[in-house]
């Protein structure tokens, strides 16, 4: 019955059970039939008993999940309002060249091509699947381009949306990035259903809205990219800029206040002694003032009172301080001041620095703090730990990159080819791979040392035990393994008999053909001079009438000696295609070029 009504839906019908609004993944709960008419048809009252506790259990922690589910989603509706400020204090840090750099290496490094050169590894028993996912994904997608800046904004906003183009016929034909701050996923969880009580298919599922065009779209239309890492952003991914945000506030304020000390402390001042005599006191402010204004000060004008104030006139780089005395032998009349004496002193900035790399989980010399000290070797165990940041990443790609591959196989109707292969990104870091590789290694020597055997005694293991302690080797595995030796064991005794099975693979044929030794006598050329013609200048065609003249002794019709004489001139072919022959012979063409020319003779001597 269900495979009538899958008949009778659409393409799309059928993609939005699968990936759509109206379906939950597989994940739906049970329905529970339970009403005051019939709950249980038994004559054993301890049956009835428990079949009714059980359904009223059910039902209670049916409720339950409900109401959790009604929780987080109202925590996701009030996060909506910090989600759109976190994301402008993103677009701020963008300009910050620290922050900049660690996006920037976040996708290249994520993004690392293999020895092949490719950026995404499609393994698949199937060559038709992994031919359709590399068409896919080099051509309509154009992932060597765009999946950088994919991995870049993932990281910069912890979400990225991207809008697919969908074919009934051709699948996915193409992509389009969408405005992140734009749009909204929409979830409702998963909800009990109960007969009765009807529920809208729309109020659960999955759907994306884009609140400035009032557009929602289902889920196989959108792919979200998401780096899911605090429970309290959910259903969004988190940032991995979001442990940066306060400490890069405190790092902006810090050198801000940096810079103004330095403007306002760096330049070196000088004070001015003005004499005053036996002045008044309460004119000598007034006198010394006209003498600061007179060399360097400019009144200042309130614009809204219009009067002339001159506390809002502040000093400039260039202003001095000027002291009234009375002494007239007052020495040095101008005293200089020094400038700032600590403004190398930057403990505080370097200290929030420190604390800004530790956030962004990205080593300092990477982004340029630091020179690489002991060969590298402090770098590589931090490399180490890098690489797991950088596959956590991979890892948040791929998910979204798998349920790219779906929809498109889906709609090619590949249906059962679903789970039939597998996407994978390079691991960028070679210190990680050696040091499994030193690991293999060990394991290696302790497994030998394990199965060798002690002389006059036994070996401390037998290879079972050691396979399954040291390897991790399950039964299952260890009895597969021996099989798959003893066929190898099989392949290699046959290979040693392949000369007595095998004697002429005719892989050189042409090659003997071409360059084989010539025994025997030379041929006897034909009447006229050599095979095909005369060797020398037709008659008349050069000047002379008569027949050329014969050879020298010792000399074939070539001009050259017989021991040097070359029987063809040969060259090999790549196919068989011309002449249906793998070698061309050229004397055979220098022969009709002599033909030829005996032709024309003829007619110019008539």
């Amino acid at each position: 019955m269900e495979n009538n009504n899958n008949q009778n839906l659409t393409l799309w019908q059928r993609l939005s059970q699968t990936l759509g609004p109206n379906s939950m993944l597989n994940q739906d709960l049970p329905t529970y039939n339970i009403d005051k008419k019939t709950l249980l048809r038994t004559t054993d009252k301890q049956e009835y008993e428990r079949e009714k506790l059980q359904a009223q259990q059910s039902l209670y922690l049916s409720g339950q999940w409900t109401k959790i589910e009604n929780n987080l989603y109202t925590q996701a509706v009030y996060y909506e309002p910090t989600r759109l400020a976190s994301f402008y204090d993103y677009e701020s840090m963008e300009f910050t060249p620290e922050i900049s750099t660690a996006l920037d290496i976040y996708a290249e490094e994520s993004t690392t091509a293999d020895q092949d050169g490719r950026i995404l590894q499609i393994y698949s028993e199937s060559k038709r699947i992994r031919q359709i996912l590399t068409d896919l994904f080099d051509n309509a997608l154009d992932i060597n381009t765009n999946l950088q800046m994919w991995t870049r904004n993932t990281c910069k906003y912890g979400d990225n949306f991207v809008y697919l183009k969908l074919d009934p016929e051709r699948g996915i034909v193409g992509c389009m990035q969408l405005p992140n701050i734009e749009i909204e996923r929409l979830e409702r969880g998963m909800e009990a259903k109960s007969v009765n009580a009807e529920v809208d298919p729309k109020s659960k599922g999955l759907k994306f809205n884009w609140k400035a065009k009032n557009m929602e779209f289902n889920s196989f239309e959108i792919a979200h990219f998401r780096l899911l890492g605090d429970d309290r952003k959910l259903p969004y991914g988190t940032s991995m800029l979001e442990k940066a945000r306060r400490i890069w506030k405190q790092l902006m304020l810090s050198e801000d206040a940096m810079l103004i000390y330095r403007t306002s402390r760096a330049p070196e001042r000088r004070i001015f002694k003005v004499f005053v005599g036996n002045m008044d006191d309460k004119d000598i402010e007034p006198y010394v003032q006209r003498v600061a204004n007179k060399f360097k000060r400019d009144q200042i004008v309130d614009k809204n009172t219009g009067n002339v104030d001159l506390r809002f006139n502040q000093m400039a780089v260039d202003q001095d301080y000027f002291v009234p005395v009375r002494d007239m032998a007052a020495p040095e009349p101008i005293t200089t001041l020094p400038g700032g004496t600590n403004l190398s002193e930057i403990a505080d900035i370097e200290y929030i620095q420190k604390k800004l790399v530790t956030a962004l989980r990205v080593p300092k010399a990477y982004l340029g703090f630091e020179e690489v000290v002991g060969d590298g070797k402090n770098l590589s165990l931090q490399d180490i730990r890098f690489a797991r940041t950088i596959n956590k990443i991979q890892k948040a790609m791929i998910a979204e990159l798998n349920k790219i591959a779906i929809v498109h196989l889906f709609l090619l109707g590949f249906e059962d080819e679903l789970q039939n292969f597998t996407l994978g990104l390079t691991n960028p870091s070679k210190q990680a791979d050696l040091l499994m590789v030193d690991v293999w290694k060990e394991k290696v020597l302790l497994y030998k040392d394990l199965v060798t055997e002690i002389p006059n005694s036994l070996a401390p293991t037998s290879a079972t035990w050691a396979k399954k302690h040291i390897f991790g080797f399950s039964d299952e595995e260890i009895k597969l393994d021996i099989q798959q030796q003893r066929l190898e064991r099989a392949v290699a005794a046959e290979l040693a008999n392949t000369a007595t099975v095998i004697t002429h693979t005719g892989l050189f044929d042409n090659v003997d053909k071409l360059y084989k030794q010539v025994t025997g006598s030379t041929e006897t050329p034909p009447e006229g001079g050599a095979p095909g013609g005369p060797s020398g200048p037709p008659p008349g065609l050069l000047g002379g009438g008569g027949p050329p003249p014969p050879p020298p002794p010792g000399e074939g019709p070539g001009g050259l000696p017989e021991g040097e004489k070359k029987d063809n001139l040969k060259i090999l072919l790549e196919s068989d295609d011309v002449l249906g022959d793998s070698f061309v012979d050229l004397s055979k063409a220098g022969n009709g070029l002599g033909i030829i020319e005996e032709e024309l003779s003829k007619l110019l001597n008539r």
